[in-house]
Protein backbone atom coordinates (compact mmCIF):
# COMPACT_ATOMS: atom_id res chain seq x y z
CA UNK A 1 0.00 0.00 0.00
CA UNK A 2 1.44 3.62 -0.98
CA UNK A 3 2.24 5.86 1.62
CA UNK A 4 -0.43 8.95 1.77
CA UNK A 5 2.36 11.34 0.87
CA UNK A 6 3.09 9.24 -2.06
CA UNK A 7 0.06 8.46 -3.11
CA UNK A 8 -0.87 12.58 -3.37
CA UNK A 9 2.49 13.06 -5.27
CA UNK A 10 1.30 10.47 -8.05
CA UNK A 11 -2.20 12.22 -8.42
CA UNK A 12 -0.99 15.41 -8.62
CA UNK A 13 1.88 14.26 -11.66
CA UNK A 14 -1.46 11.93 -12.87
CA UNK A 15 -3.59 14.91 -12.92
CA UNK A 16 -1.09 17.82 -14.51
CA UNK A 17 0.25 15.09 -16.81
CA UNK A 18 -3.39 14.69 -18.08
CA UNK A 19 -4.24 18.07 -18.24
CA UNK A 20 -0.61 18.88 -20.48
CA UNK A 21 -1.63 16.54 -22.63
CA UNK A 22 -5.65 16.48 -23.07
CA UNK A 23 -6.88 18.60 -25.69
CA UNK A 24 -8.54 21.64 -25.20
CA UNK A 25 -11.90 22.61 -25.50
CA UNK A 26 -11.58 23.28 -29.14
CA UNK A 27 -8.88 21.03 -30.87
CA UNK A 28 -8.28 21.14 -34.63
CA UNK A 29 -10.85 18.18 -36.46
CA UNK A 30 -7.61 16.50 -38.07
CA UNK A 31 -5.80 16.31 -34.74
CA UNK A 32 -8.90 14.98 -32.96
CA UNK A 33 -9.64 12.43 -36.44
CA UNK A 34 -6.36 11.13 -35.52
CA UNK A 35 -6.67 10.76 -31.97
CA UNK A 36 -9.72 8.62 -32.81
CA UNK A 37 -8.25 6.07 -35.54
CA UNK A 38 -5.17 6.01 -32.68
CA UNK A 39 -7.49 5.10 -29.79
CA UNK A 40 -10.02 2.51 -31.36
CA UNK A 41 -8.46 1.69 -34.86
CA UNK A 42 -4.88 0.62 -33.74
CA UNK A 43 -5.72 -2.02 -31.48
CA UNK A 44 -6.62 -4.17 -34.30
CA UNK A 45 -3.29 -4.39 -35.12
CA UNK A 46 -2.24 -6.90 -32.49
CA UNK A 47 -5.10 -9.35 -33.44
CA UNK A 48 -4.45 -8.48 -37.41
CA UNK A 49 -0.84 -9.45 -36.69
CA UNK A 50 -1.40 -12.92 -34.95
CA UNK A 51 -4.04 -14.22 -37.42
CA UNK A 52 -2.47 -13.23 -40.68
CA UNK A 53 1.44 -14.43 -39.10
CA UNK A 54 -0.14 -17.78 -38.21
CA UNK A 55 -1.87 -17.78 -42.05
CA UNK A 56 1.05 -16.70 -44.24
CA UNK A 57 3.76 -16.50 -42.42
CA UNK A 58 5.22 -19.99 -41.63
CA UNK A 59 9.28 -19.40 -41.87
CA UNK A 60 8.73 -17.88 -38.23
CA UNK A 61 7.95 -20.14 -35.32
CA UNK A 62 3.67 -20.28 -35.02
CA UNK A 63 4.61 -20.59 -31.26
CA UNK A 64 5.25 -17.07 -30.75
CA UNK A 65 2.59 -16.21 -31.72
CA UNK A 66 0.37 -18.29 -29.26
CA UNK A 67 2.50 -16.99 -26.61
CA UNK A 68 1.44 -13.28 -27.77
CA UNK A 69 -2.12 -14.07 -27.65
CA UNK A 70 -1.87 -15.55 -24.22
CA UNK A 71 0.11 -12.97 -23.19
CA UNK A 72 -2.57 -10.29 -23.83
CA UNK A 73 -5.30 -12.55 -22.58
CA UNK A 74 -3.54 -12.91 -19.41
CA UNK A 75 -2.56 -8.81 -19.38
CA UNK A 76 -6.51 -8.36 -19.78
CA UNK A 77 -7.69 -10.64 -17.19
CA UNK A 78 -4.55 -9.14 -14.23
CA UNK A 79 -6.28 -5.78 -15.30
CA UNK A 80 -9.94 -7.31 -14.34
CA UNK A 81 -8.03 -8.66 -10.85
CA UNK A 82 -6.65 -4.93 -10.22
CA UNK A 83 -9.98 -3.19 -11.01
CA UNK A 84 -11.46 -5.25 -8.75
CA UNK A 85 -9.17 -4.64 -6.01
CA UNK A 86 -8.51 -1.08 -6.60
CA UNK A 87 -10.84 1.24 -8.79
CA UNK A 88 -9.59 4.07 -10.68
CA UNK A 89 -12.02 7.01 -11.79
CA UNK A 90 -11.39 8.48 -14.96
CA UNK A 91 -11.28 11.93 -15.88
CA UNK A 92 -14.38 12.69 -16.99
CA UNK A 93 -15.81 10.82 -13.82
CA UNK A 94 -14.16 13.60 -11.67
CA UNK A 95 -14.89 16.26 -14.29
CA UNK A 96 -11.31 17.18 -15.22
CA UNK A 97 -10.07 18.03 -18.64
CA UNK A 98 -11.97 17.68 -22.08
CA UNK A 99 -13.31 14.37 -23.58
CA UNK A 100 -14.37 13.50 -26.97
CA UNK A 101 -14.17 9.50 -26.82
CA UNK A 102 -17.51 7.91 -25.88
CA UNK A 103 -16.62 5.33 -22.94
CA UNK A 104 -18.51 3.95 -19.96
CA UNK A 105 -18.06 5.43 -16.30
CA UNK A 106 -15.63 1.44 -15.49
CA UNK A 107 -12.13 1.57 -13.73
CA UNK A 108 -9.18 2.99 -15.43
CA UNK A 109 -6.43 1.89 -14.65
CA UNK A 110 -4.90 -0.21 -16.45
CA UNK A 111 -5.35 0.80 -20.27
CA UNK A 112 -7.17 -2.46 -22.04
CA UNK A 113 -6.11 -1.49 -25.52
CA UNK A 114 -2.36 -0.71 -24.57
CA UNK A 115 -2.10 -3.91 -22.38
CA UNK A 116 -3.38 -5.97 -26.00
CA UNK A 117 -0.78 -4.15 -27.24
CA UNK A 118 2.06 -4.20 -25.69
CA UNK A 119 1.71 -7.73 -24.16
CA UNK A 120 1.39 -9.29 -27.66
CA UNK A 121 4.44 -7.28 -28.59
CA UNK A 122 6.76 -8.05 -25.60
CA UNK A 123 5.61 -11.70 -26.30
CA UNK A 124 7.24 -11.38 -30.17
CA UNK A 125 10.10 -9.54 -28.98
CA UNK A 126 11.48 -12.66 -27.30
CA UNK A 127 11.26 -14.77 -30.55
CA UNK A 128 13.71 -14.65 -33.33
CA UNK A 129 11.85 -14.22 -36.43
CA UNK A 130 9.62 -11.73 -34.95
CA UNK A 131 11.42 -9.06 -33.18
CA UNK A 132 10.87 -6.70 -35.97
CA UNK A 133 7.67 -7.32 -35.64
CA UNK A 134 7.09 -6.65 -32.04
CA UNK A 135 9.79 -3.72 -32.30
CA UNK A 136 7.12 -2.40 -34.63
CA UNK A 137 3.98 -2.89 -32.67
CA UNK A 138 5.66 -1.61 -29.65
CA UNK A 139 5.59 1.39 -31.22
CA UNK A 140 2.76 1.61 -32.40
CA UNK A 141 1.59 1.26 -28.97
CA UNK A 142 2.96 4.69 -28.23
CA UNK A 143 0.19 6.90 -30.55
CA UNK A 144 -2.76 4.53 -28.78
CA UNK A 145 -1.18 5.96 -25.59
CA UNK A 146 -1.00 9.16 -26.61
CA UNK A 147 -4.44 9.07 -28.28
CA UNK A 148 -6.49 7.74 -25.15
CA UNK A 149 -4.85 10.27 -22.73
CA UNK A 150 -5.70 13.11 -25.37
CA UNK A 151 -9.23 12.21 -25.49
CA UNK A 152 -10.01 12.23 -22.37
CA UNK A 153 -10.92 8.84 -21.35
CA UNK A 154 -7.33 7.50 -19.63
CA UNK A 155 -4.70 8.98 -17.39
CA UNK A 156 -1.11 8.70 -18.21
CA UNK A 157 -0.15 6.57 -15.43
CA UNK A 158 -2.79 3.87 -17.20
CA UNK A 159 -0.33 3.41 -19.56
CA UNK A 160 2.44 2.82 -17.35
CA UNK A 161 0.29 0.60 -15.86
CA UNK A 162 -0.53 -1.24 -19.14
CA UNK A 163 3.32 -1.40 -19.95
CA UNK A 164 4.03 -3.19 -16.50
CA UNK A 165 1.32 -5.48 -16.83
CA UNK A 166 1.64 -6.64 -20.61
CA UNK A 167 5.55 -6.79 -19.94
CA UNK A 168 5.12 -8.97 -16.78
CA UNK A 169 2.24 -11.08 -18.66
CA UNK A 170 4.69 -11.96 -21.19
CA UNK A 171 7.70 -13.09 -18.97
CA UNK A 172 4.90 -14.95 -16.81
CA UNK A 173 4.87 -17.07 -19.81
CA UNK A 174 8.07 -17.30 -21.26
CA UNK A 175 9.23 -20.26 -18.70
CA UNK A 176 6.32 -22.25 -20.24
CA UNK A 177 7.77 -22.23 -23.91
CA UNK A 178 8.31 -25.87 -24.15
CA UNK A 179 4.39 -26.16 -23.39
CA UNK A 180 3.51 -23.88 -25.79
CA UNK A 181 5.41 -25.15 -28.08
CA UNK A 182 3.43 -28.48 -27.73
CA UNK A 183 -0.14 -26.79 -27.61
CA UNK A 184 1.16 -24.94 -30.82
CA UNK A 185 1.46 -28.40 -32.38
CA UNK A 186 -1.91 -29.47 -31.53
CA UNK A 187 -3.30 -26.38 -32.88
CA UNK A 188 -1.17 -27.08 -36.21
CA UNK A 189 -2.77 -30.42 -36.45
CA UNK A 190 -6.23 -29.09 -35.60
CA UNK A 191 -5.68 -25.72 -37.96
CA UNK A 192 -4.46 -28.10 -41.05
CA UNK A 193 -7.22 -30.44 -41.29
CA UNK A 194 -9.79 -27.73 -41.09
CA UNK A 195 -8.30 -25.31 -42.99
CA UNK A 196 -6.76 -27.89 -46.45
CA UNK A 197 -9.10 -26.82 -48.76
CA UNK A 198 -7.54 -23.37 -48.19
CA UNK A 199 -3.98 -24.85 -47.87
CA UNK A 200 -4.83 -26.63 -51.07
CA UNK A 201 -5.83 -23.53 -53.13
CA UNK A 202 -2.64 -22.03 -52.21
CA UNK A 203 -4.74 -18.93 -50.12
CA UNK A 204 -2.76 -19.79 -47.14
CA UNK A 205 -0.09 -21.39 -45.87
CA UNK A 206 -0.19 -25.16 -43.99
Amino acid sequence: MLAPERRVSMVSFNTTAFLWINASARPPVWLLDLAWFAAQTLVLAAPLLLVGGWLWRTRAPRAALVHAALAALLGLMINQGIGLLWFEPRPFMLGLGHQFLAHGADNSFPSDHLTVIWGTAFSLLFHKGWRKAGFALALMGLPVAWARVYLGVHWPLDMLGAAMVASGSALLLWPWHGALRFATRLMNRVYRRIAQPLIARHWIEA
